[in-house]
Parts: C-alpha cells; structure tokens; sequence
C-alpha cells in the first residue's frame, strides 16, 4: 500500500524531474544568449555600414587638414626666407657702418663671432653628418623619439662642433627638440625620418670624440638592441642655414 500511495503522489521520479527543469533553463539561457548575439550583429552591422558610409568624408576632412597644413608651412617658409634677407641687409648696413680703425676691425669681428654661436648667421665649413633611422619591424622601442636626437645633438656639442643642424633646421642654444604625437619638431617645424644631422667642426677629431660621448655611446645601445639605423661620415663642406626665428630678447648699453 506504502507503495502505491507513493506512485500515485510522485508519478515522476524525482531525479528525472531534476533533470527536466536543468533542461528547462538551460533551453530559456540558450534563448536569451541567441537573442544577445542577433542583437549585437545588428548593432556591428549598423556601425559597420555609417562607417562605410562616413569614410569617403572623414578622408576629404582630413585632405583638406592636410592641405592648410602644408599650405601654412609655406607661408611659414617664406615669411623666414624674408626675415633671413633682411637679417643680412641689417648685418650689412652694420658692416658698412664701421670704419677701418683697428677698433672697429675688432668690433666687426665680434659681431661675427657672437652671430656664430648665435646661429643667426648661415655657416659652412667641413664636418660631420649623422644618419639616424627606425629600426626594422614594428616595435615602438625601435622608433627614434626626441630624447634620441637630444642626445645625439649634445654629443656633437661635446665633441666640438661648431654649428648643427637638423634634417635642415638650424639648432641654437634655444631650439627645442620635441616629440608632438608620432612626429618630432625642431623649432616647432616638422621632421621626417630619416633624420640628417649635419655638424660642421674639425672632422680630423669630431667623429672620434662624438663615439666616446654620452650621445655616441647611447646610439651604439639603440644600434645594439633594436637595430636602429646610425650612419656617421665626414664631408669636406657642410653649409648650415641661420636660425631666422631667433629675435633679440635682452640688451643693455656699454661703452665702446
């Protein structure tokens, strides 16, 4: 009787009831993960036909950013081809405007001397250039960065040079070397790689001392572990430009 009582109160063994209501929601999680997964491929095609759609706009934005860009880099350019002419026109009204005294000989000598170290004044003279380039392949620590050609600059400074210049833009005692983005400015100008360095000095020790610097020897690390392009030869004439954004800053009145 115990028996029969208990068929008629559980016609389902409770095991295979378990196992029906496991089914039972893992049925409704397979609905609401099929669900999920229609709406976001709805969603990814959505994007991926505006994307489609806006790149034809973004491209003609972004050639049009280019143009003004180039466009004001050559106004940029010419505005300092006009001043460095009427640098020279200054220093040559001041030129003309001293005698033939020894005094004002070694006044004009000055002048020269201080323009030199300036780097107002084009200059040009045998010396040194230094090829700099990424590294083969992909890796970031590959890439020449700001601090790279800072320390290639004050290593040809400690070596002896007398001016340098970079990929054509005349480095002074207030140019900055800068990293904006993936590029690298010199006096807020844009390079592009490979850099050029150019160094005018005395070649005969130049190169031999730039290698024992600071500078030389944190190139031969980059060469060493990321195989980072540094290419050093001598020339026997190297003409650097002036620095035509140079202004007076400071000035006071002394006796001649």
């Amino acid at each position: 009787m115990d028996l029969l009582k208990q068929v008629m109160e559980h016609p389902i063994d409770e095991d295979y009831a378990a196992v029906a209501t496991r089914g039972e929601r893992s049925s409704r999680r397979g609905l609401l993960l099929a669900v999920t997964l229609v709406a976001l491929g709805a969603l990814l095609t959505v994007a991926i036909v505006q994307n489609i759609r806006t790149a034809p706009v973004r491209a003609t934005e972004r050639q049009e950013l280019i143009d003004r860009i180039e466009t004001a880099a050559d106004r940029q350019d010419e505005a300092r081809a006009l001043v460095v002419d009427q640098q020279a026109e200054v220093r040559r009204l001041q030129q003309s405007g001293l005698g033939t005294s020894e005094a004002d000989q070694e006044l004009r000598e000055r002048l020269r001397r201080l323009e030199l170290t300036a780097g107002t004044i084009p200059v040009h003279g045998p010396g040194v250039v230094v090829v700099v380039d990424d590294g083969p392949g992909r890796d970031p620590k590959g890439r020449v960065m700001d601090i790279d050609l800072q320390q290639l600059v004050k290593g040809l400074w400690g070596a002896g040079a007398e001016a340098i210049a970079i990929n054509g833009h005349r480095v002074s005692s207030r140019s900055a070397i800068r990293g904006a983005g993936d590029a690298i400015t010199v006096n807020y100008r844009s390079l592009t790689h490979p850099y050029r360095v150019e160094a005018v000095g005395d070649p005969r020790t130049l190169e031999a001392r730039y290698v024992e610097t600071a500078g030389g020897m944190w190139w031969n690390g980059l060469m060493q572990n990321y195989g980072m392009r540094h290419e050093v030869d001598t020339l026997e004439d190297i003409t650097l430009p002036g620095d035509a954004g140079l202004t007076l800053r400071h000035a006071k009145k002394g006796e001649r």
